[in-house]
């Protein structure tokens, strides 16, 4: 059956999205008794203790934060040489350090089956970083940081498939966005993951042998990512949380293939240097909420 599309308003851009999907029917603020009808969603009790309220942007009024009631990913943490990840920061962060000489690089895969914005699917490369003003030493705040299941980090390159999550990532939290095909399946027979170059040719691709996944209860394994980033020439950070229901890991993996051509995804991961890879993750199933960006006091403005 073929996909109807219809013309929508957002950020002052006319963008396509699904006809009679989630963003044609309620325009990032959807009534939880209508998606709760939606069996593609799942329980979405999580969601309820969150409230919606519209807030100012650099977009405008928006409702937030952001829902994904199905989502699923996969990550692989690479090392990366600290003098490669000072030359690409800026000066104002510093990458978290894992292992003498070496930080490290997250690649992800994300893709998001039912959420505000209509399906779609992402490729983050984000460098690792203490949070703002820390003091002491580094494998200190790491081991802290995977106690709590909370990290900080600098997002180098985030593209998307949709036009939609391209206006809403640029516009809304200027973020390094542009439009690409990306392809995630985590099956029963492994995982495998790619994304393009503009132009279509390939760019990075992921395979591996899947895992064995646990199941856990809902809310018992919430973790919270930050991104640091400038936002018109002041820093902020923007919080995401993931409620994972079904999920492995994996540390030095051994049967997972990375490859890359010429494309920008493996330029920038060639530039760092990041070869080896320290951990595998892979989240079946999840729930994840995004907040916008908002002022960080912390660092000075540039």
């Amino acid at each position: 059956m073929t996909q109807e599309f219809t013309e929508v308003e957002f950020a002052g851009h006319k963008v396509m999205v699904p006809k009679g999907g989630y963003y044609d029917r309620f325009h990032s603020n959807p009534n939880l008794a209508e998606v709760e009808k939606d069996p593609a969603a799942g329980n979405i009790d999580f969601f309820r203790r969150i409230p919606k309220v519209m807030v100012p942007s650099r977009i405008g009024p928006t409702w937030a934060p952001n829902f994904y009631y199905r989502a699923s990913n996969v990550q692989v943490l690479l090392l990366s040489p600290l003098k490669k990840l000072r030359s690409i920061l800026p000066d104002q962060l510093q990458p978290l350090h894992a292992f003498p000489g070496y930080g490290l690089v997250a690649l992800t895969f994300f893709s998001y089956a039912v959420c505000d914005n209509d399906p779609y699917n992402e490729v983050s490369v984000a460098v690792v970083i203490r949070r703002p003003r820390a003091r002491g030493p580094h494998m200190l705040e790491l081991l802290d940081s995977m106690r709590r299941l909370s990290f900080f980090a600098h997002v180098l390159a985030l593209p998307v498939n949709t036009e939609i999550a391209r206006v809403r990532g640029v516009y809304g939290y200027q973020l390094p966005k542009w439009l690409t095909d990306i392809r995630l399946d985590i099956s029963s027979t492994g995982v495998a993951a790619n994304i393009s170059a503009i132009d279509g040719t390939p760019d990075v691709t992921l395979t591996a042998s899947l895992p064995t996944l646990h199941r856990i209860p809902s809310q018992s394994r919430l973790s919270t990512n930050t991104s640091i980033g400038l936002v018109d020439g002041e820093w902020c950070q923007t919080q995401f949380i993931t409620n994972p229901t079904e999920l492995a890991q994996r540390l030095f993996p051994r049967d997972i293939t990375l490859s890359r051509a010429d494309g920008p995804i493996s330029q920038l991961l060639n530039g760092l240097g990041a070869r080896v890879i320290l951990r595998f993750d892979v989240v079946k199933d999840a729930q994840m909420v995004l907040y916008l960006p908002r002022p960080l006091q912390r660092l000075p403005k540039i």
